[in-house]
């Protein structure tokens, strides 16, 4: 129901600053959700202070201790069972996961580009506005998805456009590329409380009230 207070579990690697803007949109009553756990994949990251910060059950879970995709699934899907989550909401989160039957449609990602381009296996961070810049293309910016088996190649939610000017530089771009997430991901998160996010095939559609 749209009147329910959803329940986010947020996965990160690094620096948290998804889940920072998170929780300031929580605090300013933009977001209506509780963040009631935090996963990160990597040990003595800023993440995993914010979420702690926070008063957040935190745990870190390494790619060490549960060396393949569906050992990692099998730890989170323990870690998860107690919370009663409602969406899973990536943030930065590297490490590769099996998609199990529950989290269909309930997993999200943002992703600094415009996918399909500029995405997959090693596309994260810093080297995907090398990348862009590279490329020569003018127009960048941010996708959110629901997340799949493959990488980068889940049904789509929504995208923002960031134009890229001659003189960029990958930390400048990426600058205003994170500025359109903290925007996205918020808004892609509410039409998935709202129930209005329908997946039919590889497209989402998104509807104007839930049925």
């Amino acid at each position: 129901m749209a009147s329910e207070r959803l329940r986010v579990a947020v996965l990160l690697s690094g620096t948290g600053r998804t889940l920072e803007n998170l929780l300031d949109r929580r605090a300013t009553g933009e977001l209506d959700i509780d963040i009631p756990i935090v996963v990160s994949s990597r040990p003595s990251v800023r993440g995993i202070e914010i979420a702690q910060a926070a008063g957040i059950d935190t745990h870190v879970v390494t790619r060490k201790q549960c060396p393949t995709p569906s050992a990692m699934s099998a730890r989170l899907r323990e870690l998860l069972a107690p919370h009663g989550i409602g969406l899973i909401a990536l943030a930065g989160y590297l490490s590769r996961l099996e998609i199990l039957p529950e989290w269909e449609g309930r997993m999200i990602n943002v992703h600094p580009s415009l996918l399909p381009l500029f995405g997959g296996h090693g596309q994260y961070g810093g080297r995907v506005h090398e990348a862009v810049l590279a490329a020569g293309v003018k127009v960048s910016g941010c996708t959110v998805h629901f997340v799949d088996a493959e990488y980068d190649a889940g049904p789509i939610i929504l995208q923002r456009c960031v134009a890229v000017a001659e003189d960029d530089t990958p930390d400048t771009l990426g600058a205003r590329v994170f500025a359109a997430e903290q925007v996205a991901y918020p808004e892609a998160i509410q039409m998935f409380q709202a129930g209005r996010l329908r997946i039919e095939g590889r497209r989402v559609r998104v509807i104007d009230a839930p049925i």
